[in-house]
């Protein structure tokens, strides 16, 4: 099995794993324990128009900070109290990402799941797993980099390209990890806007099993199997 490590730009016609720590990998992982699915969106009008026709939970940010009109930023500790059939979601960075993605299989990963998504990649792919960096505004984000190489640790024993195994050993140390993501250029911009907690919540390893399967428009969470 061939695992690669791309920013931004997606060409895998397998499985792909979109990445965005800080924070919309992680917010959709969460919001799957309460909704059914999750409606990512590029822009905010669409963001608008899905939530009145689908009765929906709206969420978001640009910039980081929450839309002021919406009913949760992208914020993984805020969408826990909310529950229902539908969440949309547009964000800055992982949305936007997502939407761009060919492969046949497109799964979102994070600190959190990380074990669960690299297990369910392997079962679904024929031949190739591909990372996918959302990164900000097409620039390198050291967060995304260290948790695609969470991820990558769990799949360590297949066809490593350069960019993976740097990857898998940048985030071999997890303190040093932990220390690099809190003082990354996206965290210390979360913790000025009041959202520290959420960088801390985004850096819990493994605390849940659910892989967020995106297909058709939406994602849900992957059936077992």
């Amino acid at each position: 099995m061939k695992i690669s490590l791309s920013l931004e730009k997606s060409i895998t016609r397998d499985v792909a794993i979109m990445v965005d720590v800080l924070r919309a990998s992680t917010t959709i992982t969460v919001a799957l324990e309460n909704f059914n699915e999750v409606i990512p969106v590029k822009n905010l009008d669409t963001a608008e128009s899905l939530a009145e026709k689908y009765d929906a939970v709206l969420a978001g940010e640009r910039g980081g900070a929450s839309v002021e009109w919406f009913d949760a930023g992208n914020s993984p500790i805020q969408i826990k109290n909310f529950k229902g059939n539908t969440l949309v979601l547009t964000t800055s960075n992982g949305t936007r990402i997502i939407d761009g993605m060919q492969a046949e299989k497109i799964l979102i990963g994070s600190f959190v799941n990380a074990e669960s998504i690299a297990e369910s990649a392997l079962k679904l792919a024929r031949n190739h797993i591909e990372i996918v960096m959302a990164g900000v505004d097409g620039r390198f984000a050291i967060e995304d980099f260290l948790g695609a190489g969470e991820i990558i640790s769990y799949l360590k024993n297949h066809e490593l390209d350069e960019y993976a195994i740097a990857a898998l050993m940048a985030s071999s140390d997890k303190n040093y990890v932990d220390q690099v993501v809190k003082n990354s250029n996206s965290a210390l911009k979360l913790a000025d806007i009041g959202f520290v907690d959420d960088v801390e919540f985004c850096l819990k390893r493994n605390i849940y099993d659910t892989v967020p399967l995106y297909e058709k428009g939406k994602i849900e969470k992957l059936k077992i199997i």
